[in-house]
């Protein structure tokens, strides 16, 4: 029993700290690792898929350590309308609570003939969901999307 308990005792704090290690320079809440994911799907398979991905993701990097966007656009707007699948707009406000920004396009909004009432709270809204990808890559976001 007590070579149990000091098993445990050894292998706990290793467990509470980070399995990953960060290369240089550190994430940090000064300077996080900043992503982008593309949701440019409708498909309730790939959306869960994404979000998934981004709970495992957020699961790694120390707090504040991690700035991620998903920005939807084309039939990826769909996926954040009022009406889409219920767990799923569930997920997804479960992911703003930890400061995953959602961005939505208006182009797509006007050319669907959408409104911003027909979508959930607390999305921003750019012109062109497609060049807000492109501006942020070019300072320096990363693209995760899942494939």
């Amino acid at each position: 029993m007590r070579r149990i308990f000091l098993t445990i005792l050894l292998i706990l704090p290793l467990s509470l700290f980070g399995k990953y290690n960060f290369k240089d320079p550190k994430p940090s809440f000064d300077k996080p690792r900043e992503i982008i994911m593309k949701l440019n799907n409708k498909d309730i398979h790939y959306a869960n898929h994404m979000l998934g991905t981004i709970y495992n993701i957020l699961k790694e990097y120390p707090d504040g350590g991690l700035k991620v966007v998903v920005i939807a656009y084309g039939p990826g707007m769909r996926v954040l309308k009022k009406d889409y699948d219920k767990k799923t707009l569930s997920r997804i406000k479960s992911l703003m609570d930890y400061d995953v920004e959602f961005i939505g396009c208006i182009n797509t909004m006007q050319t669907m003939g959408w409104k911003k009432k027909d979508f959930i709270e607390d999305i921003t809204f750019v012109q062109a969901g497609i060049v807000e990808v492109i501006e942020r890559q070019a300072h320096g976001f990363i693209d995760a999307t899942p494939y």
